[in-house]
């Protein structure tokens, strides 16, 4: 009789050990789970809803402020101010800003930005809209590459020291593929001839695309230079310097293990 009883007993005891086992890997999985929606799916709709208010804010601001006959009727390519100078709301700089809101290129999962010379960003507010009709996108441009004050929010990040839109050099900018917004999830989706424009408080900007670099390393810096060429693929490039803007983003999906990179060339 005793050792049957000692049987019962562990059976249940055991019972007891599984039963805790399995509770805690179901926990687990819910946890991971959550986590995962929380990063493909909310992330995306919060960052989507803030990127969405920022174009409606800055455009309405745009359109209520701009008297008639002011540069935004000028044809796309056109200076915005007699001097030459670079848009009103990007300011003027000899190097780029020191700001920690700019945040640093190397926890963006981008390439470094050089210095040129450009004006250089003082802040990450979004300063401009960029629009891709082939991708049904329209999303705000902001100071920096940040993750946190600027990609995270659903921007595209202007890289410091790049040039401004419109502007001879290399308008450069950077977004996130996965998450976020992921406005440059499809950008491998974009062929020679796609039209890509960049609005800004004086005038709007219209870009062809014209060349592709399918990947490279993240530390690439020659993308973003004023005159963009690989210095990995040092096939993929320029030779002459012109006014360019240049999309980066991860690639392959779900991976920061290379970059995938468009460039494209203002229409006169």
């Amino acid at each position: 009789m005793p050792v049957v009883v000692q049987s019962r007993g562990r059976r249940r005891t055991g019972a007891r050990v599984l039963w805790v086992c399995a509770e805690t890997v179901v926990t687990c999985g819910v946890v991971v789970l959550l986590l995962v929606v929380h990063q493909l799916w909310w992330t995306n709709q919060q960052a989507r809803a803030e990127a969405g208010r920022q174009v409606r804010v800055l455009e309405r601001e745009w359109d209520i402020s701009r008297p008639v006959d002011s540069p935004a009727d000028l044809p796309a390519g056109s200076p915005t101010d007699s001097s030459g100078g670079a848009p009103a709301d990007v300011p003027r700089a000899e190097e780029p800003s020191s700001d920690s809101s700019a945040g640093d290129p190397a926890d963006s999962g981008t390439p470094a930005p050089t210095r040129t010379g450009a004006p250089a960003p003082s802040s990450s507010a979004a300063f401009a809209v960029l629009r891709i009709p082939r991708l049904g996108l329209t999303v705000p441009v902001a100071h920096g590459v940040s993750k946190r004050s600027v990609l995270d929010k659903g921007y595209a990040g202007h890289y410091p020291g790049t040039a401004a839109p419109g502007r001879t050099g290399n308008f450069a900018l950077a977004g996130h593929r996965n998450t976020h917004g992921e406005p440059f999830r499809y950008i491998n989706r974009l062929v020679k001839g796609d039209e890509i424009s960049v609005r800004t408080r004086d005038a709007t900007y219209t870009y062809r695309v014209d060349r592709i670099l399918p990947r490279t390393a993240p530390r690439d810096v020659g993308v973003v230079r004023a005159v963009p060429r690989s210095i990995v693929r040092p096939s993929y490039g320029y030779d002459a310097p012109g006014a360019y803007l240049t999309l980066t983003t991860c690639t392959p999906e779900f991976s920061s293990a290379h970059r995938l990179v468009v460039w494209a060339k203002l229409v006169p």
